[in-house]
């Protein structure tokens, strides 16, 4: 290799910049020529445009319309303007259980929900947020992510128009909120319980009576008696709810919803419209909020169960290991019947569960075996 040789003492420093810089510009030139002349996607572009997000949640309602507030800020950010998010909280535009449909139709381009409340209309969906006894978030995500679980969602969504992508998880929830000890699981015969989506139908299978009501009134039917339990989301959310007034048990774990996806459903005629790298922003906005949402509520979570039961004496109870053993046959029977009267669903849930197997046989030498360290 041939020693570098020194520059010429006949170039002046300012000369030597001058040149430098016409270079530079030059080639910068002929860069954007050839990107041009072998027909590059032109991913930038100054026309702006102005769409509009509804919500499930209030548009104030803790991390999760503050989540949603955070991913229309994002995507404005990122994009230097070019696309504006104006955000409409439940019921400003449409009602809360309209979101899916407005956005099939066009009347708002994004919509911030999770898809279990789409499952009356579109039964397949309810697998893309929450199965009881299924995976937590880390696994949700692997299966969306890199499992094959986003082809099998844009499938199920796409005769509607739309797109889902993640965009937060709750993690693990609550068991929920009861004046009515759980011991065996004859106890939650006759037992009004609010529970929402496939771990209600379960509660029913184990002779519950599902009460659906509204979050605002969730804490003056546990109060009045209306009702004997609810279940809600987490500590963190379920302290705002002051359920710890009204409620004499609080149990755990949250077999229903081990690990709750909430989605960023997006209108694909209006995505398809957008220029490539503001496609791409969306989905990096979403993948953001996903990550974001569930690790604000892990932390919030954590300092809440400490208020619950250290400040205000919550009597914490973990369900009785028969009546979780139960409640799995009762679920996975409930499931079953579910699938059988619906193809797509089938092809989803059985898709879930094989990679549930697969990434629970890796969960068992990796975080479960670093849990059970603690009791070393």
């Amino acid at each position: 290799m041939e020693p570098r040789k020194k520059p010429s003492k006949g170039i002046s420093r300012r000369n030597f910049v001058k040149t430098a810089a016409a270079a530079a510009v030059g080639t910068t030139a002929l860069a954007t020529g050839c990107r041009q002349d072998v027909g590059g996607p032109n991913i930038i572009s100054n026309k702006t445009f102005e769409w509009r997000m509804v919500l499930f949640w209030g548009k104030g309602s803790k991390v999760l319309g503050e989540g949603a507030q955070n991913l229309a800020t994002w995507i404005e950010t990122m994009s230097q303007g070019r696309l504006r998010i104006k955000v409409y909280g439940a019921n400003e535009r449409v009602p809360a259980g309209g979101v899916f449909e407005a956005v099939g139709e066009g009347d708002a381009e994004l919509g911030h929900c999770a898809s279990y409340y789409w499952a009356g209309d579109v039964k397949a969906a309810q697998f893309f947020a929450a199965v009881p006894f299924g995976m937590n978030a880390q696994q949700m995500n692997a299966w969306i992510y890199h499992g094959g679980g986003q082809a099998l969602w844009d499938e199920v969504y796409e005769p509607f128009g739309v797109m889902g992508m993640p965009a937060g998880n709750t993690g693990v929830q609550m068991g929920g909120w009861f004046n009515r000890e759980i011991n065996a699981i004859g106890d939650f015969k006759g037992l009004k319980m609010r529970m929402p989506g496939i771990g209600g139908a379960v509660l029913n299978r184990a002779g519950a009576e599902v009460v659906n009501k509204p979050p605002g009134e969730l804490y003056s039917s546990l109060e009045t008696g209306l009702i004997d339990a609810t279940e809600w989301v987490g500590p963190y959310h379920d302290y705002l709810m002051g359920f710890h007034e009204v409620a004499k048990y609080y149990y755990y774990p949250g077999w229903h919803e081990p690990g709750t996806v909430l989605e960023l459903i997006v209108n694909r005629k209006a995505f398809e419209a957008l220029p490539a790298d503001l496609q791409e922003i969306i989905r990096t906005a979403a993948f953001r909020a996903n990550l974001s949402v569930l690790s604000e509520l892990e932390a919030k979570n954590n300092d809440h169960l400490k208020i619950l039961v250290g400040q205000h004496k919550v009597d914490l109870r973990r369900f009785p290991d028969e009546v979780l053993r139960q409640l799995k046959i009762y679920s996975r029977e409930t499931i079953d019947k579910l699938c059988s009267g619906d193809p797509q669903s089938r092809k989803v849930y059985d898709a879930f569960s094989s990679f549930q197997k697969t990434v629970n046989a890796w969960g068992a030498v990796s975080e479960r075996a670093m849990h059970e360290l603690d009791d070393i």
